[in-house]
């Protein structure tokens, strides 16, 4: 079984509340990983949640920290978060490139997983930013230069076009509707096993000696709704397919 580090999906909101001439803000800290985590805990994989919050000083700086993971998923989490580490950012001081440092992991065998939200690939008004870092020439896809969401509020089902490919898991041919994804294009080369609309939902591939992969929906609301990441027997299926290709395990 896998040992996997799951760098995002969380986040924290701030609402302002208005009362008469009176106003007060409250503050919440929310996680998205826990359907992720609990289908690939549930397969018997090892899952190291690292929050979004704490990605700027926690994520790992060389191929020796990353070694302690087989495999690495990127979800709802910018470039930015990545890259500018404390040092860096409000200390002015090099540091490590820690992007290029997870490509030539992967390159020497190492496995990456991207999965779509508002900060994956491109994202909201382009501000996930991973089209121009060193990740972009490990993904199976290329980016969109521009904000590359395509939200579907009605539902948009996924069109499985190669049931078989072991990076589905078996997951079946007929899915649940998904609310939104991002627009991504497939590498010539790279297998596209399920679309979304006319565009790639997931695509697998070799990097070097390693293998990266991409589901370009969300993993958990609101793109991935309860009847996509909750009460689809095959959700789990999924997952666990993409992280056992992407390991070779």
């Amino acid at each position: 079984m896998a040992r996997i580090l799951i760098a995002g999906e969380s986040w924290m909101t701030t609402s302002t509340h208005v009362k008469g001439v009176d106003e007060f803000s409250v503050h919440s800290y929310v996680e998205g990983v826990g359907p992720l985590r609990d289908a690939l805990t549930a397969r018997g994989h090892e899952v190291v949640h690292l929050p979004a919050h704490l990605v700027p000083t926690g994520f790992p700086d060389d191929a020796a920290a990353l070694d302690a993971y087989d495999l690495v998923v990127l979800s709802d989490i910018g470039a930015n978060s990545i890259q500018l580490a404390p040092g860096v950012f409000e200390r002015f001081t090099p540091g490590a490139d820690r992007l290029a440092a997870l490509r030539d992991w992967v390159g020497a065998g190492g496995a990456l997983l991207m999965v779509g939200g508002y900060l994956s690939f491109s994202g909201f008004q382009a501000r996930a930013a991973f089209r121009q870092t060193a990740i972009a020439e490990v993904l199976p896809v290329e980016m969109l230069p521009e904000d590359d969401r395509v939200e579907a509020p009605a539902g948009i089902a996924p069109v499985v076009t190669d049931a078989g490919h072991p990076a589905l898991g078996g997951a079946g041919e007929e899915w649940p509707l998904l609310l939104g994804y991002n627009r991504v294009v497939a590498r010539p080369g790279a297998a596209v096993p399920a679309l979304v609309g006319a565009d790639p939902l997931v695509a697998v591939d070799e990097y070097g000696s390693g293998r990266a992969g991409v589901f370009t929906s969300d993993c958990s609301p609101h793109w991935a709704p309860p009847e996509f990441c909750e009460q689809w027997p095959g959700y789990a299926d999924l997952w666990d397919g993409l992280v056992r290709w992407l390991t070779r395990s």
